[in-house]
């Protein structure tokens, strides 16, 4: 008979959350009002046209993300500039592409053997900052690596040039993308 009444308190709060949650939820967003509002100098009701205020502010709450945004972000599918995208894929094609994140702006290559020099090989990663077309937008990480007398591979030291060369290689394929895509725009 404990047993039974054991589980009660657990069932009552699932029963009771399950009853108040909506009526919280469907009191949060603005509404038009279905009652008649009553003034102390009219004799009969009238219906209010006007919205109702919400403690929530004028869009009510926004669950799960769903705010506004604007055409350029709906018409883009990816989270980045797409301009910068394109051309971060288009700059480092001649590499094989490990993985890329849209939504993030990450891409990062597999390790790529020039076929002039074998005994060396270069790995990239390309950070795109955000959506805004800017010389700031995008970031290369080069890497490379040297093979040994026993023919492992070793880390080895990349000139300080070679990565700021990579970004401005794909922001001036942007700037082409872009002025291919709008030509009044120049």
């Amino acid at each position: 008979m404990v047993a039974a009444w054991m589980g009660w308190p657990r069932k009552a709060a699932t029963a009771l959350a399950v009853c108040l949650v909506p009526a919280v939820l469907a009191g949060c967003g603005p509404s038009q009002s279905a009652f008649p509002d009553r003034r102390s100098d009219d004799t009969a009701p009238t219906w209010s046209n006007q919205p109702r205020q919400s403690v929530f502010g004028e869009d009510g709450l926004t669950l799960f993300g769903g705010g506004k945004r604007n055409k350029a972000e709906e018409a883009n599918g990816i989270g980045v500039n797409a301009f910068l995208w394109r051309a971060s894929l288009d700059t480092i094609g001649f590499m094989p592409i490990s993985s890329a994140d849209p939504f993030g702006g990450v891409i990062i290559t597999d390790w790529y053997a020039p076929p002039e020099t074998r005994d060396e090989r270069f790995k990239a990663t390309v950070f795109i900052m955000g959506r805004a077309l800017r010389a700031d937008g995008v970031r290369v990480s080069a890497f490379r690596q040297t093979r040994d007398p026993a023919g492992n591979w070793i880390d080895a030291a990349v000139d300080n040039g070679t990565g700021t060369d990579l970004e401005n290689a794909i922001l001036t394929r942007a700037r082409q993308l872009r002025i291919a895509a709008n030509p009044q725009s120049e």
